[in-house]
Order: structure tokens, then C-alpha cells, then sequence
């Protein structure tokens, strides 16, 4: 297989940044291209399919005419309430609204301001684990090829209540984009942040991006992302989370477009008393293959996570789930679930689950668990003999199914956003 790496040439805006992350990104592009490509003989990469892992012909994205970037930021409609927001095209930044409303302290800025501005605080927690998945080789290209991203900032005792976001737009053939979020949540704090991943257009494309969450002693985070790329996309995805003693993790991910999306979710419990929960709705038809991998790792006594998965597959698409729950030796009454649950709507659909638990502590309660299934054919009968027909029966029952993930979310217009845009994308099956 040929994964040759993308070029790398500094855009003009690099020779502005820190030199210590300019020699970061030249130490990575050298170690993308010294790791060996995924085979199948990786147990991280079983079931997968390599052949969409060939990135030769793509390049990192060129910049748009200030028209194309305009109409970008006028399509960029997310929840209504937001209090900031940011649009990227091309991994160029477009449009900003931070309000002066904003509780003081509060830092929402283009990681490439946050670089010049806040150097220390980025340096301190960018990137500071790198695919422990098996995506060391692609977390090496995205920090060689970033050139922008979101950087948010939550002092000590400030509570966001209404949602921050950002919207991530491909456009162009060939075109390869690096979207980052970086987001620190002080002691005490609280913030709500969503990210779209958005195509202009139905050009084949890349998407490698990576997302740092650090979520402090009582602090609490939620971080939604919505994966809406092109039906000729090839995204790579990678999430960390670092939960201190007493905070509260809750990332979401709804996986809708692309034709290969690879996505790799790691929570780490840090601090006694920490939880983080890990939700993914999944819809994948035609020849869309899904590929999730998943860590809730416990080093920490009385910790808890609780990982549910639900996937929705069509025709001829597939989904690969492989998760483990790791418990660390001091880690003690450990409260650790996952449930990855399948909806098979096709005889030629594949679904692979591969749910584990690696054990190292005393007194804990950990289960796992993998169910695979078709519709009922009573439930659709009781639908239909009411009047429904087979088609909106068949609708109704998925999005039923997948709608139990975002019944999780306390915020109602957050919920609301995302069940619209879920109903949207099962519209037509």
C-alpha cells in the first residue's frame, strides 16, 4: 500500500508561529514517514479496510477566494443560542463571533492566535498523547500538516451555559484539511462545545484531525462533533480526554458522511471520583465503512465511564467497533460500562464488534457487550396496522433506536439540533 506523506510545505502563515511548534511539526512530518503503514497484521487495524488508508494523491488544502469563503460562513447553521463561534474553509479562518458578553477570562481564539498569545498554555497540553490506538502514524501527519484550529479556555469557577462551536469546511478535490480542537477546562468550570465537519462540495478529500479535551478537578466538559463530510471523504479522527478528580467528560460523536471514517476515542480517569461518558450514533449506507476504536482507561479509585455506541447500517455498509475498558491497579471500585448495540437494515450489511476488559484492580464493577440485530417484524406489523406505512415505519423504528444516545444530553436545544439533523440524514431510507 502507498501512504506516502503529503507534502510538506509551511503555509505563509507558519513563519509567524512559535519556532518550538514549527520544529514540532517538521520532528513529525520526519516521523510520519519513518512509521511503517497499518497491515493486517496490527490488531488495531483488524477488519479494516487499507486500501482507503492510501493518501498519495492528496494535498493539504488551498486556500478559497474570499466569495467561496463568504457563502461557506453564511451556510455555517449550527444551535441557534450559540455564544461564540468560528468557521473554517479550508483550514482557513473565515468568520468569528465572540461576544464581549463573554465572562471574563474566557479565551475562544484560532489556535494559531492562541499560539502567539498563550503560547505556554498550548504547549502545555497540545497533542500531548498520540495514538495510542493505533493511529501514532496519522497523528504524526495531522501535527506535521495543522495550520489552525479552535482554542478554548475556561477559568477556574466560570460555568458557559450556552454552547461554543466551530465548522470545519473541505473544499476542492484532493484536498486535505487538519481541523484541531484544543479545549481547557479549569477547576470548577463548565463549557458545551460543538464541531461540524462540513464539504462543500462532493470532491474527494481528507479529513486528519485531532481534538484535546482536559477537563479539571469538579470541571465538566461536553464536546459534540458531527462528521457531515462528503460521501468521497477519507477522515481520520482522534479524540483524548484527561479527567482529573471530580470532573465529568461527556463526548459525543454522530457519524453521518465520508466514505471512510476512522475515529479513535481515548478517556482517561485521572482523578478519584472522575467520569466520562462516550456516545456515537452511527448511519452508514451505500459503500460507507466506519471504523471506531475506543479506551476508557481507570487509573484512579471510585472512577466511572460509560461508553454507548449505536450504529445504523444500509446496503452494503460496514461498521468496526473495538473497545477496551482498562482498569490500572490502583484504581479501585471502578464503575465501567460498554454497549455497542447494531441495527442491521440489509442481508448484505456487516457489522464487527469487539468489546474487551483488561482488569488490574479489586472491588470493581465493569460489564461489556455487543448486540447485533434487524427489525422487529411484530413492532414494524403493530406500525403499519396503525397506518404507517412500511417505509416511514422502517424510519421511525431507526431513529427510535439511535435517538436513546441523544436522549443523554441535557441541553434542549443542543438535543433538539441534533435529532434534526439525524432525522435529516435518515430521510430517504
Amino acid at each position: 500500500m502507498s501512504n506516502a506523506l503529503l507534502p510538506f510545505e509551511p503555509s505563509p502563515e507558519s513563519s509567524l508561529l512559535p519556532a518550538w511548534f514549527r520544529d514540532q511539526q517538521h520532528a513529525a512530518a520526519r516521523r510520519y514517514e519513518s512509521l511503517p503503514s497499518p497491515t493486517r497484521r496490527d490488531e488495531f487495524w483488524r477488519f479494516t479496510n487499507l486500501k482507503a488508508l492510501d493518501l498519495q494523491d492528496f494535498a493539504p488544502a488551498r486556500p478559497l477566494s474570499k466569495d467561496a469563503a463568504q457563502e461557506l460562513a453564511e451556510r455555517s447553521i449550527g444551535v441557534e443560542d450559540s455564544v461564540a463561534s468560528l468557521v473554517f474553509a479550508n483550514d482557513c479562518l473565515v468568520s468569528i463571533k465572540t461576544p464581549a458578553a463573554l465572562p471574563k477570562g474566557v479565551l475562544v481564539l484560532p489556535l494559531a492566535e492562541a499560539l502567539d498569545r498563550h503560547a505556554d498554555l498550548v504547549k502545555d497540553h497540545f497533542m500531548r498523547e498520540e495514538g495510542v490506538l493505533g493511529a501514532e502514524k496519522f497523528s504524526a501527519l495531522h501535527r506535521s500538516s495543522i495550520r489552525n484550529g479552535t482554542f478554548v479556555y475556561v477559568p477556574k469557577g466560570i460555568r458557559i451555559e450556552a454552547p461554543l462551536q466551530t465548522f470545519h469546511w473541505l473544499a476542492g478535490a484532493s484536498q486535505a484539511v487538519f481541523p484541531h480542537t484544543l479545549i481547557i477546562a479549569e477547576e470548577n468550570s463548565a463549557v458545551t462545545f460543538l464541531d461540524w465537519f462540513q464539504s462543500a462540495d462532493n470532491s474527494r478529500g481528507l479529513g486528519c484531525g485531532v481534538n484535546d479535551l482536559w477537563v479539571s478537578k469538579n470541571s465538566t466538559v461536553r464536546y459534540l462533533a458531527v462528521q457531515q463530510w462528503g460521501r468521497e471523504v477519507t477522515s481520520l479522527h482522534s479524540n483524548t480526554t484527561q479527567v482529573a478528580e471530580g470532573g465529568s467528560a461527556t463526548s459525543l460523536a454522530m457519524h453521518l458522511g465520508g466514505r471512510f471514517s476512522r475515529s479513535e476515542s481515548v478517556s482517561h480517569l485521572n482523578g478519584q471520583g472522575g467520569r466520562s461518558d462516550m456516545l456515537a450514533i452511527t448511519v452508514s449506507d451505500g459503500e460507507q465503512e466506519f471504523d471506531q476504536r475506543t479506551l476508557q482507561d481507570h487509573q484512579a479509585p471510585h472512577t466511572g465511564s460509560d461508553l454507548l455506541y449505536k450504529n445504523a447500517l444500509y446496503d452494503t455498509a460496514k461498521t468496526i467497533f473495538s473497545g477496551l475498558i482498562r482498569v490500572g491497579q490502583q484504581a479501585h471500585h471502578t464503575d465501567a460500562y460498554q454497549k455497542v448495540r447494531n441495527l442491521v437494515l440489509s442481508d448484505e450489511a456487516e457489522a464487527n464488534s469487539m468489546p474487551g476488559l483488561e482488569i488490574l484492580a479489586d472491588q470493581v464493577r465493569c460489564s461489556h457487550g455487543a448486540t447485533t440485530g434487524e427489525i422487529n417484524p411484530e413492532e414494524l406489523f403493530y406500525m403499519q396496522a396503525r397506518g404507517i406505512c412500511k417505509k416511514d415505519a422502517y424510519g421511525l423504528i431507526t431513529f427510535g433506536f439511535l435517538n436513546e444516545v441523544l436522549e443523554r444530553l441535557a441541553d434542549d436545544t443542543v438535543r433538539a439540533k441534533l435529532q434534526s439533523t439525524l432525522q435529516a440524514r435518515l430521510q430517504g431510507h
